[in-house]
């Protein structure tokens, strides 16, 4: 899981140790405490292998910055929305960037507002930071390319999408028949113009069924008949890695700068949901989340989120989304006056900021206590 992660603010400061009066016992081991005092006094001064992380800021999708709209829309009408749709975030200190001494560490490990984890974990191997940056980078920028599929296909507005197979994988039943390049044209006799189209053709079957996929290959349309993969009760799977372009109706423009990762796809999907329709889902609430989104709508967990929900409580949210698979996180780190509710899916999210705006908040789902 990754942390969308901000440039980080201080470090707390070391504990504070207390001086007392010397007395002849400690007179007598002076030469053992100065020992300890030198040692003491080192170990307070060279730079920890550690990562310290806290609280980030949070930004509202529904508002400005500098004047500026953090997420403006082009190619579509757009509606004044009210209330907050907060993103969150983690501030990671590293010593190699900021240096902090042992003291902070033991402090910031035994705050409940900080974590503390190897720095190597947080920001990868040091031969390796500046690709790793660029990752981070990328994944920023592909969670908006997949909150606008996601979001669009919500609002039941279809995004054209040219869908090729990259690589067929060892198990699948198409190894063999399709091969790398070939664009998926048709699935089940029907045409494929979106990756929707092609999800739910998929959907529609058990593992195990004969599913018929057609393709282009070349100047030829060929058919390929092979065997879903998957386990009676399970959704079936295909066992082919797909690459989708899409041809996005809209334009999506995000300020922000310093933040990098995925955790901030779900609530840029419920910003352009926001906007892009007629009404007031918040009615002025204050609701900050994070969660991953793919473009069938998932959320999937992300990794900070006791910071994140403290981040929020302190930017003024009163209710935080949080992904289902990260409840065992949440249980007894909420801060006092933030609800959180647990969501799955762009569905259950949308669903969920519009009881919030309402006022209904009793049917929502929240992280049972284990």
């Amino acid at each position: 899981m990754r942390d969308d992660v901000t440039a980080a603010p201080a470090v707390p400061e070391p504990l504070a140790l207390s001086e007392a009066p010397a007395s002849r016992r400690s007179m007598v081991i002076a030469g053992t405490g100065l020992l300890g005092s030198l040692l003491t006094a080192a170990l307070t001064i060279i730079p920890s292998p550690y990562a310290i992380g806290t609280a980030g800021p949070t930004f509202d999708t529904l508002g400005e910055i500098n004047g500026v709209p953090l997420v403006s829309i082009s190619g579509a009408p757009t509606y004044e929305a009210t209330g907050e749709l907060r993103l969150t975030t983690v501030s990671e200190a590293q010593a190699s960037t900021q240096v902090f001494t042992v003291g902070q560490v033991i402090a910031a490990y035994f705050s409940p507002s900080a974590t503390v984890r190897p720095e190597e974990a947080v920001f990868g191997d040091p031969s390796l930071r500046e690709q790793n940056r660029d990752a981070s980078a990328q994944e920023w920028v592909t969670s908006q390319e997949k909150a606008t599929v996601s979001a669009l296909e919500a609002l039941g507005i279809p995004v054209p999408a040219t869908l090729t197979v990259v690589e067929v994988m060892p198990e699948s039943d198409a190894l063999g028949l399709l091969e790398a390049g070939d664009v998926i044209i048709g699935a089940d006799g029907r045409p494929v113009v979106s990756w929707n189209d092609f999800a739910s053709a998929i959907a529609a079957h058990a593992p195990g069924d004969d599913f018929t996929v057609t393709v282009r290959r070349g100047a030829h349309e060929v058919d390929v008949t092979f065997a879903l993969l998957g386990e009676p009760g399970q959704d079936p799977g295909i066992g082919i890695l797909v690459d989708p372009q899409f041809d996005l109706p809209i334009s999506v423009d995000v300020k922000i700068d310093s933040v990098g990762g995925p955790s901030a796809g779900s609530m840029f999907a419920l910003a352009i949901m926001d906007l892009l329709t007629e009404e007031d889902e918040l009615h002025g609430a204050k609701v900050a989340g994070t969660g991953t989104i793919d473009i069938d709508g998932d959320i999937g967990p992300i990794g900070g989120i006791r910071l994140k929900m403290l981040g929020a409580r302190a930017d003024g949210a009163d209710h935080f989304l949080a992904p289902v698979e990260n409840c065992g996180e949440v249980v007894g780190h909420v801060p006092p006056g933030l609800s959180v509710y647990a969501v799955d899916d762009l569905a259950e999210a949308y669903a969920a900021i519009l009881a919030i705006g309402r006022g209904d908040t009793a049917h929502l789902p929240t992280c049972p206590a284990t």
